[in-house]
This record gives structure tokens, C-alpha cells and sequence, in this order.
């Protein structure tokens, strides 16, 4: 097979490709450490934000506010600013997609709570429980589904931001596009992406298997029953 699509097989078929130290194999390590640094520290930042905002009932203005900022600054221009402050490689590409996964995360903490069963919130606090002790025992284990689709669509975006970092002199499996692209290489250009597509798809399918377990069961049939 000729062409583009037969060097990327070409390149995907030879083993040592994968296995060879700064491989494939190392790189998608790489990846997915940048990846859940990242997916960390946004977490640490929106999770816990947008559930107190969700509970309070007054963040909306805030919540949409930051949403829309953030979403609004381009992932390759936050690394390109970064690297001006001397912050080069892996670290400013985890930085910004940090940046790029709060919204998702805010959004889907602050709509989870503020969702929560009226009934079940009314009926805490009819029982005298404080209010950190409704947000951590009736809204937050009621928000489980939304916190979780939030996390899930978070951490793909951030898998298939990561490749930016090769263009700050990082790592991940960006190096295969960018090295393919700087040897005018295109069928290795076409592998990179096709790698990071099934990364994309893997780790989906696995936060999808997660997000179903970490879902009570009253509540997926409940969902289900509403998506009817």
C-alpha cells in the first residue's frame, strides 16, 4: 500500500517503533501522566468551586463568567504566552490544559449540586443538618452522575490537547506528529493522530465503565427512566 495511509500502517507495524526507548510505548505514558496532572489540578481548582457555588445557589453569573473566559483563550496561546515567562515543555502544556478542563469540570460540579432533589436537600435541613453536611451528604452523592460526565469529557479533551506540548519541546505522543512533520514525514504525521484518537477513545471507554460504577444504582435507573 502507497501513499500516505501505507507509510502510517508501515510506521504503526514495526515494533521497534514501539518498544524502543522514547518509543510509543513511552511516549503514551508521558501522555497520559501529563494528562492526569492536568485533569488534577483543574479538578483541585473547579470541583470544589463549583459544587460550594452550586450549593450556595448564587454562582451562575461566576460560573458562566469563568466558563466562557476560559473557553475563550486558545490552549496553543496560553502555552506560547507560558513559554515567554520561561515556562517551557511539559509544563506549560499542563498548565494550560488545566486551563482549558476547568470549564467542563465547573460547570458540570456547579450544575450537579445545584440539581440535587429539592426534596432530599429540604428534608436534610429539616432534620437540623448543617450546611456542609447537606453539600457533602445529599447534593454531592446526588451530583455523582453530572461530576462524573464532567470529569469524563474533561480528561478526553485534555488527551487531545496534550499534543500541543511538542511544540513547546515537550513530550507525549505529540513528538510522533511533530518529528513526522519536521522530516516532511506525513505518513507518521497521520500515525501520531491516529494514536491519539485511540487514546482518546480508550481512555473514554474506560471513564465510561467508571462513571457507570461510581453511579448509584437507583440513580441510572432513575436517568433511565428520564431519557425515556
Amino acid at each position: 500500500m502507497n501513499g500516505v495511509l501505507g507509510e502510517a500502517l508501515r510506521y504503526l507495524n514495526d515494533p521497534l517503533v514501539w518498544t524502543r526507548p522514547g518509543g510509543v510505548l513511552d511516549l503514551t505514558v508521558e501522555h497520559l501522566g501529563m494528562t492526569a496532572l492536568a485533569a488534577g489540578l483543574a479538578a483541585a481548582l473547579a470541583l470544589p468551586l463549583g459544587a460550594l457555588l452550586g450549593h450556595s445557589g448564587r454562582g451562575s453569573g461566576v460560573v458562566v463568567a469563568l466558563s466562557n473566559t476560559s473557553r475563550a483563550l486558545p490552549t496553543l496561546a496560553i502555552i506560547l504566552l507560558l513559554a515567554t515567562g520561561g515556562l517551557f515543555g511539559n509544563g506549560a502544556t499542563v498548565v494550560a490544559a488545566a486551563v482549558f478542563a476547568v470549564p467542563v469540570l465547573l460547570v458540570g460540579a456547579y450544575e450537579g449540586v445545584r440539581g440535587a432533589d429539592p426534596a432530599a436537600r429540604d428534608a436534610a435541613r429539616g432534620l437540623g443538618m448543617p450546611g456542609w453536611r447537606v453539600l457533602c451528604q445529599v447534593e454531592l452523592p446526588l451530583a455523582v452522575p453530572l461530576l462524573a460526565a464532567g470529569v469524563r469529557t474533561a480528561v478526553v479533551q485534555v488527551v487531545a490537547t496534550i499534543p500541543l506540548a511538542a511544540l513547546a519541546g515537550g513530550g507525549g505522543l505529540g513528538q510522533v506528529v511533530a518529528l513526522g512533520m519536521g522530516t516532511q514525514r506525513y505518513g507518521q504525521v497521520l500515525a501520531g493522530g491516529l494514536l491519539v484518537a485511540a487514546l482518546c477513545l480508550v481512555v473514554d471507554g474506560a471513564l465510561a465503565v467508571l462513571q457507570r460504577l461510581a453511579t448509584p444504582a437507583r440513580l441510572r435507573a432513575d436517568h433511565a427512566v428520564a431519557a425515556r
